[in-house]
């Protein structure tokens, strides 16, 4: 086979796993769509049941806003439900250049790296909510009725959601470079500092601004990298291929 033929059948092989993705994600959007509603509730449960005042609820203020919004949480719950399935994709994709060792490596750390994602959001929805909203609740000036719009709520809680799944990525992104040789285990505990300052200011940008949400966020993603750390340290480092000289 030429190096022509066998950039296509890559790209082939690249179109049928894209292929495979989008049509599981439709597969299970389709289905999600009839409860959108649904999910959109429970998806607005950490505000409308306990936070907001007697008589108080959520608005639409755009036209079209009643129908795109619980279709994009129903996209959303498409794309964790089909995640695995997508995540299958992309390991089938990559696997048959990959030599076995990497292959004994890699498949925990994509399983891993689903579930922590999942942790995240799952941390983010039961315990980071609750607090923010009630902080925003509380805060509001004496006469304000707190009405807040579906469509910005959903930006905001996708945007808290990526923040915190991003956040639980934290040690496969440690063992991942130690494992391949990037940088040591001692290098990163000596770079403690500055991950503690980094992960303050992550906390800032991405919470509201106070300091018990920002802590939830920063806090997380310190111990999750000194987690990472000590799996690191358990991990062996890819050895580099030796070059062979030319034979004369």
């Amino acid at each position: 086979m030429t190096p022509t033929d066998n950039f296509i059948s890559h790209l082939i092989e690249l179109r049928d796993r894209l292929l495979r993705i989008v049509i599981g994600f439709v597969v299970v959007f389709v289905a999600f769509f009839p409860f959108a509603n649904k999910i959109y509730e429970l998806l607005a449960a950490p505000l409308l049941n306990k936070l907001l005042p007697i008589g108080g609820q959520m608005i639409a203020t755009g036209v079209t806003t009643p129908f795109f919004v619980p279709m994009k949480v129903a996209m959303m719950a498409a794309f964790i439900v089909s995640l695995p399935h997508t995540m299958y994709q992309v390991w089938a994709f990559v696997a048959p250049g990959l030599y076995a060792h990497e292959k004994k490596f890699m498949i925990p750390m994509i399983v891993a790296s689903s579930l922590l994602f999942l942790a995240g959001m799952s941390f983010a929805y039961f315990l980071v909510f609750p607090v923010i909203f009630g902080y925003i609740v509380n805060t509001a000036p004496h006469g304000v009725a707190v009405m807040t719009d579906i469509g910005s709520y959903l930006d905001f809680v996708l945007t808290l959601f990526f923040a915190f799944g991003l956040a639980f990525q934290v040690p496969i992104a440690v063992v991942m470079a130690v494992r391949f040789g990037w940088v040591s285990t001692q290098t990163l505990q000596q770079a403690r500092g500055y991950v503690i300052v980094g992960a303050f200011v992550i906390g800032a940008i991405f919470t509201p601004p106070d300091i018990i949400s920002q802590f939830m966020l920063a806090v997380p993603m310190w111990l999750l990298y000194e987690i990472g750390i000590l799996v690191a340290k358990f991990t062996k480092q890819t050895p580099a291929p030796k070059i062979l000289p030319p034979s004369l």
